[in-house]
């Protein structure tokens, strides 16, 4: 379908930049901000619902921690019944005698164990559950933050090829204002056809790129829509315009970035849950001291004796207590096995984490240079559109009054082109690397 534009609105289209200016439709699709595209992320995007769930796993393990520090008590009951055939044989044969016997025992007791000396294993145990329900937490929080950024970049992906869609229509326009503008020289006598035919052929060329953009963002919107778990409409609109903050300094991204990065508090707690662990495991090494106590109830009915000296009814209860001292002495060296993989893994999880600081030290370092370049090209660029512009305009009015050839014109306009490419991806990329470095900072969570 071709746009008709009128000379006179075709220049306003290129003084004014209707790069931006949304294009009127029958049906308005539904606007959606980033805001609530953030928002719909936070609840709804698997990651983030894993992430949660393993910090319930840890939340609930924290809420009974304490019980490493309550005694255990145990009930029993039992209730036999006993049918014996006996046999019974003594010096004086006169007492023997044989038959079926048959009794019933019946016994309960409660016993108590409770641990007071482990060699503080039970609070190491329960610093190191409270230290994985805080990295739990911040994992969480790292995991926001990461969606965040993946929001983000998407969301703006998004705009960014709306922006490049409607510089390919602008583009279109002018290609369209060539092709009546070389089909009236055709017509007077003052141009030839190959250029009527050219004009054509980059102006369709340019439709053709127009339905493959919105073949794009169709597929960007589809992954957006994805990742926030299919909860946008299913026709939507994004933003206009992508706001850059081009203010940012490295120094105040590199201060305090160890208490600000997600990732590096997390890989911190997970380096002191190995600290405690390890002490758990020496802690295996010490004495164990128990307090021990019980109550005992035990009756026996017997129904039918063949020892005539046997009691036909007994009950006894009462109650016992003391201390138990343990002593690890020998068990296959399991113990020191246990301490040389505990140390082995916390020197690892300090290798991990000097490794991630590292790394995130030299991407904050990296995405800074990339946020440095691209605002700098942008002030460029966003200069060299309007000398782009102006060149348009003067080639098409000077294609008009025959003094340049539509070769001229054509190069004007693709210099124009170029112009715009390049100001839309310096906007994207000056917009991704201000949100890697946020994202590095920890500061995308409010």
């Amino acid at each position: 379908m071709k746009i008709k534009l009128p000379a006179s609105l075709l220049t306003y289209i290129i003084f004014t930049g209707c790069l931006y200016a949304q294009q009127p439709t029958a049906t308005q699709p539904e606007q959606v901000t980033l805001d609530q595209v953030i928002g719909m992320a936070l609840e709804r995007n698997f990651d983030v619902i894993l992430a949660r769930n393993t910090a319930e796993s840890y939340s609930a393990d924290r809420r009974y921690a304490n019980g490493a520090f309550l005694p255990q008590l145990n009930a029993q009951g039992a209730i036999t019944w006993n049918n014996n055939e006996q046999s019974l044989r003594f010096e004086d044969a006169t007492r023997n005698n044989s038959g079926k016997a048959e009794s019933k025992n019946t016994s309960a007791s409660v016993a108590l164990n409770w641990t007071l000396f482990d060699g503080t294993k039970m609070f190491a145990t329960l610093d190191r559950i409270k230290t994985l329900e805080a990295m739990g937490q911040l994992a969480v929080k790292d995991q926001m933050v990461n969606t965040i950024a993946d929001v983000i970049v998407s969301y703006y992906d998004i705009v960014r090829q709306k922006q490049q869609l409607k510089a390919i229509q602008e583009q279109m326009a002018v290609s369209e204002e060539r092709v009546k503008l070389a089909d009236r020289k055709l017509q007077v006598g003052t141009g030839g056809k190959p250029e009527l035919l050219q004009a054509r052929v980059d102006y369709n060329a340019q439709r053709t790129q127009a339905l493959q953009q919105e073949a794009a963002i169709a597929n960007l919107k589809e992954q957006l829509n994805t990742m926030v778990g299919q909860q946008l409409p299913p026709v939507y609109e994004v933003a206009d315009t992508i706001v850059v903050n081009l203010e940012l300094r490295l120094e105040d991204i590199q201060t305090n970035l160890e208490a600000t990065n997600f990732a590096l508090q997390t890989l911190n707690l997970n380096t002191e849950a190995a600290r405690l662990s390890l002490h758990e495991r020496r802690a295996e090494m010490s004495p164990v001291l128990a307090f021990n106590a019980a109550y005992n109830w035990s009756e026996t009915n017997n129904i039918r004796l063949i020892n005539p000296f046997s009691a036909l009814f007994s009950r006894s209860n009462g109650y016992n207590y003391g201390f138990t001292l343990t002593l690890p002495i020998l068990n296959n060296f399991v113990t020191r096995r246990n301490i040389r993989q505990a140390n082995i893994f916390l020197d690892r999880q300090r290798v991990l984490y000097d490794q991630a600081k590292v790394t995130i030290d030299f991407g904050v370092r990296n995405a800074y240079v990339n946020y440095d370049n691209a605002r700098k090209v942008l002030l460029v660029e966003e200069e060299n559109i309007l000398f782009a512009k102006d060149n348009v305009f003067i080639a098409l009015e000077g294609f008009k009054r025959g003094i340049i050839t539509y070769i001229e014109l054509r190069t004007a306009q693709q210099s124009l082109a170029d112009a715009y490419t390049r100001l839309i991806n310096a906007r994207y990329l000056s917009k991704a690397a201000e949100t890697e470095l946020l994202r590095l900072k920890g500061a995308l969570l409010k």
